[in-house]
This record gives C-alpha cells, sequence and structure tokens, in this order.
C-alpha cells in the first residue's frame, strides 16, 4: 500500500508512518479498497482544511496534516496523483443514488462441511473466514486450496459455490478476472543467455506496471469496442481510464517474465515434444477498472444484503434485480479486458521477435462461473484458485526463484473443479519489510541465475510457501506436465523507503 501512497505524492519521512497506519486501518479494520482509499488520500491531501473539518475515519489525519503545514511542512500530489485526483472529482458519486431494498439475514448456525488441501500449510485466519463463508444462508459448498492465506471476505485460496442467482462480489475479489497468461515459442532456453539484453529492453518497451502506468501504443484496442462498456453509467466512466491502461499490469504480485518450459514426458494436452523452450509468462488482472468495480458493487451488496460484522464482506447481489445484473456484466468484461491486457503485452513481445508462440495458455481466478456442482446449477466463486475441471490447462507460479507449473485439471467435484493459483503467501507484506533481509534476497536470486528488475521485499521469494509441497498438496486435482522456470523477471519498481508500520 505504502508504495502506491509513494507514487502519488511526494510526502514527507515523519508524516509517512502515520499516513500508513491510518491506511492499514482503512484496509484491514474498515475494509476498505486500495483503490478507494488512494482516491480519498489524494482529495486529502490537495485540501486539508477542508477535509479536517469533516467526521470520518481520516479527520485526525487531515488535523495533523493542517498542524504540519503550519510549521511548513506540506505534501505535493505527483503527476499521478493529481490525474488521480482529476478522475476522482469528475467519477460518480461513492455512495449509491438509487433507492435500494435491503433485507436482513442471520448465519446458519452449522457450518457446511468443506474439503481442506494441505491444510497444515494453511493460517488460522484462513480456515476461520471459510468457516463463516460456509455459514451462509447461500453457501452450497466450498472448498480450501493449499495456497490459502487470509484476505478480505472469502480467504484467498477459497472456493465457495452459493444458490445459482447469487454473486458475492467480495468472494470473486477486488482485482476481478485477474490471470495467468503463457507465451511458448520455438527457441530454445539458451536464448536466454545469449540474448539477455535484447530480451530485458523488451520488458522494458511492453511492460508498464503499477498507477500512472499507461502505454500508449496498442497492438489491438477491439476490446474497447463492445457495447457493454455503454451498459450503465459506472462502466461508461471508467471507459478512459481502461483505455489508457490497456497492457499494462498492477503492482503486488504481479509480473512479466522471461524463462524456460521444461517439457519431460509427452502430453496430448500440449502436443509439445519433449525439451526446454523461450517462455514469457505473465501474471496481472483487470486493473483500476476492476478494482473499482469491486468496491463499487460491494458497497451496494452490503446496503442490500445485511449480515452480521464476520461475514458482512460476504454479502450478495441478486441476478434477478438492477444491480445484480449491472455487475454480472461489469464482472464479465473484466474479465474480457483482463485477458486483453495480456493478450496486449504477448503479442506485442512476439511481434518484436517476429515470431508466432507455438502454444499459448490462459486461465483466470478472481471470478464468478455458472457451473453443476452435485447435480445442482451453483454459481462457483473462485478467489484465487485456479480452474481444474477434467483435462482443462492451467498455470500454477511458485515465485521469482521457484518454478511454477502447467498443469492439466482432474475434474475433481470435492474441490469443485478447482486447484491453487499459486504457493500462497507465509508472510504479510507488512512482516516481509520488517523481517526479510535484502541481501539474502539478492544471493539466492544470483544462486538461482535469475535477474529481477523492479520489485520489492514484500515479493521475496522466502515470503511464499514451498510450491513443490502446495502441488504435493493437491494430486486429487492437478497432474502437472511442464515446469516454468524463471530466468528475467519484471515487476512494478521498487518505491519502499522503509519499513511499514502496522
Amino acid at each position: 500500500m505504502e508504495n502506491s501512497i509513494k507514487m502519488i505524492a511526494e510526502i514527507p519521512a515523519e508524516i509517512i508512518p502515520r499516513v500508513t497506519r491510518v491506511t492499514e486501518g482503512l484496509l484491514t479494520k474498515a475494509g476498505w479498497g486500495e483503490e478507494d482509499i488512494l482516491k480519498a488520500l489524494v482529495k486529502l491531501f490537495d485540501h486539508p482544511k477542508a477535509a479536517a473539518k469533516r467526521k470520518n475515519k481520516l479527520t485526525k489525519l487531515a488535523r495533523l496534516l493542517v498542524k504540519e503545514s503550519d510549521n511548513g511542512i506540506s505534501i505535493k500530489l505527483t503527476k499521478a496523483g493529481q490525474a488521480l485526483l482529476e478522475q476522482t472529482i469528475s467519477e460518480f458519486p461513492v455512495k449509491t443514488q438509487r433507492e435500494l431494498d435491503s433485507s436482513k439475514f442471520e448465519l446458519k448456525p452449522e457450518i457446511l462441511d468443506f474439503p481442506v488441501y494441505g491444510g497444515e500449510y494453511i493460517e488460522e485466519g484462513a480456515f476461520n473466514q471459510m468457516n463463516v463463508a460456509m455459514q451462509l444462508p447461500i453457501a452450497i459448498g466450498g472448498a480450501l486450496m493449499p495456497d490459502a492465506h487470509q484476505g478480505y471476505g472469502l480467504p484467498i485460496g477459497g472456493v465457495l459455490a452459493t444458490e445459482p442467482d447469487k454473486v458475492i462480489p467480495y468472494a470473486v475479489g477486488v482485482d476481478i478476472a485477474c490471470r495467468m497468461c503463457m507465451s511458448v515459442f520455438d527457441l530454445p532456453s539458451s536464448v536466454l543467455q545469449k540474448e539477455s539484453d535484447m530480451l530485458k529492453t523488451l520488458l522494458g518497451k511492453n511492460a508498464q506496471f503499477g498507477i500512472g502506468g499507461e502505454i500508449r501504443h496498442k497492438y489491438d484496442a477491439s476490446i474497447m469496442d463492445k457495447a457493454e462498456w455503454n451498459a450503465t453509467k459506472v462502466i461508461n466512466d471508467l471507459k478512459d481510464k481502461a483505455y489508457k491502461q490497456l497492457g499494462t499490469s498492477g503492482t503486488g504480485n504481479h509480473f512479466v517474465e522471461w524463462g524456460v518450459l521444461e517439457i519431460e514426458e509427452f502430453d496430448e494436452a500440449i502436443g509439445l515434444p519433449m525439451g526446454q523452450y523461450l517462455t514469457l509468462l505473465s501474471h496481472s488482472g483487470s486493473r483500476g477498472f476492476g478494482g473499482t468495480i469491486a468496491n463499487y458493487y460491494t458497497r451496494i451488496a452490503r446496503q442490500v444484503t445485511k449480515l452480521p460484522g464476520e461475514a458482512s464482506h460476504l454479502a450478495w447481489l441478486d441476478l434477478n434485480k438492477e444491480e445484480g445484473q449491472e455487475y454480472w456484466i461489469a464482472m464479465n468484461l473484466a474479465g474480457e479486458y483482463a485477458s486483453a491486457n495480456h493478450h496486449e503485452i504477448h503479442n506485442k513481445m512476439a511481434s518484436d521477435l517476429n515470431l508466432k508462440p507455438i502454444l499459448m495458455v490462459e486461465n483466470h481466478h478472481n471470478f464468478a462461473w455458472r457451473e453443476k456442482y452435485m447435480g445442482k446449477d451453483v454459481l462457483v466463486h473462485r478467489k484465487g484458485a485456479t480452474p481444474a475441471s477434467k483435462d482443462e490447462l492451467g498455470i500454477i507460479p511458485g515465485s521469482m526463484a521457484t518454478p511454477g507449473f502447467l498443469v492439466k485439471g482432474l475434474g475433481n467435484e470435492a474441490s469443485i473443479n478447482s486447484a491453487s493459483h499459486g504457493a500462497g503467501r507465509v508472510m504479510s507484506r507488512t512482516a516481509a519489510f520488517k523481517n526479510v533481509d535484502e541481501s539474502e534476497v539478492r544471493k539466492i536470486l544470483r544462486d538461482q541465475g535469475i535477474e529481477l528488475i523492479g520489485s520489492d521485499l514484500d515479493e521475496a521469494p522466502m515470503v511464499y510457501k514451498n510450491i513443490h509441497e502446495v502441488i504435493d498438496a493437491q494430486t486429487e486435482l492437478v497432474k502437472p506436465i511442464a515446469s516454468f522456470h524463471p530466468r528475467i523477471v519484471r515487476m512494478a519498481d521498487a518505491r519502499r523507503k522503509e519499513p511499514r508500520e502496522d
């Protein structure tokens, strides 16, 4: 979060701890989304005296900034911050103006049974969140993947099947349709050594990250011609922003990287001979468009579906009603947009190489699908979980210093045809900045022959679970058919200068 804050404003060092404490509270206790926080902050930084007169969760911070400004200390918005301020001022209001019917619901007294894979690797907070989800009156089934860890609403790595006409925005997630995309080229892995500088140049040219990250030249912007961009005012108001960010990636664990795909045994699912291939792998989602949609409709869901406090972030929308239909259109559009983001990057890379990939695989998570479960029509929410129906291809990455796997689904109904979406974190971002030694990270990367461009300590290899243990915990769910080994990794530029305050 602090990375994002520093991108929108130049903040004196003595004020940063207070700002980060406030934002952490908004994230973890108040349940605000990151984009909502940044929008509130740019308005506060731009006019702290006005913000100090209002009574809300930022009032104390605003009064502090007013006091500090009297002492000659001020905060200046960056170019990205100014752009976000202009967008925020012109954007739709935070609170919906329409009249909404609301209903109050209680949780079921008993927790529905659900399978857990790799339970020994899962933290207690994720179990607690999954237990609450399985008490929802609309819950029909669920499963917990071995990479699971605590999030907001449904845990990351959680799978939840609900009644077919009920969708939970926070069980989909904030980064709607975040996905993996892999392009395999008919080039030997030795290209990574021989043409290292050229491959790094292509990453710099075709991969942009984070707030303000935009690429002017588009390879194929036809996604922006879809009629759904005019379906609602909320969607349409975000169209310009979505166009500017098309072909870019987010921050955090999002990446674009070159590596080696190693195929040790022929499999008809991919149809490639055994060998090692130059491969491009990317991980990102629907950028600011998806994040804004998620937070906007979560607020509406919490207005119309009143749940006990511990379950409030699992509020749902009815797909038979206007607000539910609007979210469904927006979520599916975000899915297509996220795919288009990856295709922009991969098509540009392939064009610069003057080669077409011989294999392209992609899959998404943070989404809701209409499926069958135990003979019933359901809506399956996979928040940080990979679809794994029979013979369905998926990508499960490890970390920047460990392999990922190209897998084939086994169609396990108990898991609701799902698998993990990665290794999963063992250390929070806050803990990483306090405990990870930068020299140790550099040594690990050097020993593994990995070149890192960007990133920060919160994405260090040791903050993730052992990917081999995570894969071994789901042998009933997927079969690995090839392994991917990162070599040149590009992530958002490091911005943090000091540890985050709790």
